[in-house]
């Protein structure tokens, strides 16, 4: 049994992660940490979950324990960067699905890693680390004159655009072509007057309502177009996507992991 804890554990995604984690027959909720002085520090989580039966209270972050196996956090990137901090001072595995993080933040992954197991991946749904997958396959094998697009859809609380998902996408499919990711990505065609390349991939991007995740990248070449989408239906799907990690991540040497490496698809 893997003893999770959940940092954000009043958030949205953080509820339903306490929620999977107790629901997996394989791990159990050990903490719920909230913002320290929260005023849900000491409350019932099982007030404010659906699913799974807990007698865990709300804790400050700062109140680690030592019985906790893994940590997941996906909070906004302020805070899993004082969250890294905590997971290192106590030696805690961390899942990290934070989007949205800047060069800096990734070094300091490498770094932390370097001393903690980490698995950090911008989506934990097992269908989209399969998408990854195909997309190469598609990228490689429908040859060089071929147009490359990625549109991506989420709810209006979503501030990262594109989403991390989407860049994902995108880098898988640069890194199968051997090209340079940050070179080719074209975010804005609102003030270049021509033409697309075949040595592009552009972005589209939707906010709207409570759309959970849509993701499409398209290839398209004269005379066809291969259209290759994932649709996420509840934050569930990344919850139980992110405990399976979790419980992966249980006395594995330090290292910074991803989802390829989880569900052995490298």
């Amino acid at each position: 049994m893997t003893n999770i804890a959940i940092f954000g554990a009043n958030g949205r995604m953080g509820k339903v992660l306490c929620e999977a984690s107790l629901t997996s027959p394989n791990t159990t909720l050990a903490a719920a940490y909230v913002r320290d002085a929260h005023e849900l520090i000491g409350s019932p989580v099982q007030a404010c979950i659906t699913q799974g039966q807990t007698e865990v209270t709300f804790s400050a972050e700062s109140e680690i324990g030592k019985d906790i196996d893994v940590a997941i956090d996906f909070t906004l990137k302020q805070g899993m960067r004082k969250h890294l901090q905590t997971a290192i001072a106590t030696k805690t595995p961390l899942v990290i699905g934070t989007t949205g993080l800047e060069a800096s933040d990734m070094q300091a992954l490498q770094q932390a890693a370097q001393q903690i197991p980490i698995v950090f991946a911008r989506n934990y749904s097992v269908g989209v680390n399969l998408l990854l997958n195909l997309v190469q396959t598609a990228a490689t094998k429908m040859g060089d004159d071929l147009d490359i697009e990625i549109f991506e859809a989420h709810h209006r609380h979503k501030i990262d655009a594109p989403s991390g998902t989407a860049l994902a996408i995108g880098e898988a499919i640069a890194d199968a072509k051997g090209w340079d990711h940050d070179t080719v990505a074209v975010y804005d065609r609102s003030q270049v007057e021509q033409a697309k390349t075949q040595h592009e991939i552009g972005y589209s991007v939707l906010r709207g309502g409570d759309i959970v995740g849509e993701h499409t990248a398209y290839f398209a070449t004269m005379g066809e177009r291969l259209e290759l989408t994932h649709k996420a239906s509840s934050r569930m799907t990344f919850a139980l996507g992110a405990i399976r990690a979790a419980a992966w991540l249980k006395n594995k040497p330090a290292g910074l992991y991803d989802m390829q490496d989880v569900l052995d698809l490298k």
